[in-house]
């Protein structure tokens, strides 16, 4: 089955999000060093990114980073590092041909100035493009993420500009670091792991979720399309009920 050719334009996803899972695993596999395991993860980002954009998903949020990471082996730290730093450089071709916006949501102060620069000039230099937004999820939980909107709102209200009454889930939203974006329609997970890993939890309550067995380094255009043909075949309720009886 093609399954580019299954997927309906007029339902495609607005924001799909991914939680990027295996790169290690599929190094170990292999007798290599989990580093090479990342660098092979490099080339999915930029496979699913083209196949997002070419079926016209509007938002695109990779968990590249999570704020537990830090807690990895300092080598592989440093490693990742030193990869984020050169592919912001080496994609920006990919960015502009494609019209692609970088966003980034996390904790930026938790990194070297040397990244945080590199950071800030992609930002700069693709924040012109409309296709689609690229969002890299880097010193990212949601843990991190709500302790940081409550702390804000907190704020407000001791400076008399917000009223606590005035405090529902649209107000909520607006103080997370996502507030610029729909929340996700669909979460994919690679990896064969069957959890979120504190990411986005607030924003995927209702999005449906997609797991594959499949490592990140090996997680193809195809497969992707497969989750989308897959998400395009379900009933999106939000706690209605459903609109079709349910079969015998």
């Amino acid at each position: 089955m093609n399954f580019l050719q299954a997927i309906q334009p007029d339902r495609v996803p607005a924001h799909v999000a991914v939680i990027m899972d295996g790169n290690g695993r599929w190094a170990q596999k292999r007798g290599l060093e989990r580093a090479q395991g990342h660098i092979e993860g490099v080339n999915s980002v930029r496979r699913i990114t083209e196949a997002a954009c070419r079926i016209g998903v509007k938002y695109l949020t990779l968990y590249a980073f999570s704020t537990e990471n830090w807690n990895r082996p300092k080598a592989e730290v440093n490693a990742l590092m030193g990869l984020l730093v050169s592919c912001l450089h080496k994609e920006m071709p990919l960015f502009m041909k494609n019209g692609i916006r970088l966003r980034i949501i996390g904790d930026m102060e938790s990194f070297s100035p040397e990244v945080r620069q590199a950071m800030n000039e992609a930002l700069q230099h693709t924040q012109g493009n409309t296709r689609m937004d690229l969002v890299l999820a880097l010193g990212y939980s949601s843990r991190w993420e709500l302790t940081e909107a409550f702390r804000k709102m907190a704020g407000k209200v001791k400076e008399g500009r917000l009223q606590i009454q005035d405090i529902d889930a649209e107000k909520i939203a607006e103080f997370l670091a996502t507030s610029f974006m729909p929340d996700p329609d669909l979460l994919i997970r690679t990896g064969g792991e069957r959890r979120v890993s504190n990411f986005l939890l607030w924003q995927i309550a209702y999005a449906e979720m997609y797991f594959s067995p499949v490592f990140w380094p090996d997680f193809t255009e195809e497969m992707f399309y497969e989750s989308i043909v897959e998400y395009q075949s379900r009933e999106r309720r939000f706690g209605n009920v459903p609109t079709k009886p349910a079969e015998a």
